[in-house]
């Protein structure tokens, strides 16, 4: 009934959920007047929760992304790997 076999991977759906809740942070942080580039940084760097606003959860949403996992991520998005 069905010849093409369909594929699943753990780490795409872990890296578009990180990718989500990355652009809900980066909203919420533009909509509270930062730079949502430089805190981001600040907070990955430092893993001090206070480079985040709390502004719609996203203090605690970007919590929940393993520092180490979103920086492969990013490192991967940027060289196109």
């Amino acid at each position: 009934m069905y010849d093409k076999t369909m594929t699943f991977s753990v780490n795409d759906e872990k890296e578009i959920e990180m990718k989500k809740t990355l652009m809900l942070v980066y909203d919420a942080l533009t909509k509270k007047g930062y730079n949502p580039v430089n805190q981001i940084v600040g907070y990955i760097l430092s893993e001090d929760p206070t480079y985040i606003t709390t502004y719609n959860n996203a203090r605690s949403l970007i919590r929940r992304i393993d520092r180490d996992e979103l920086l492969q991520a990013l490192v991967k998005a940027y060289l196109g790997d």
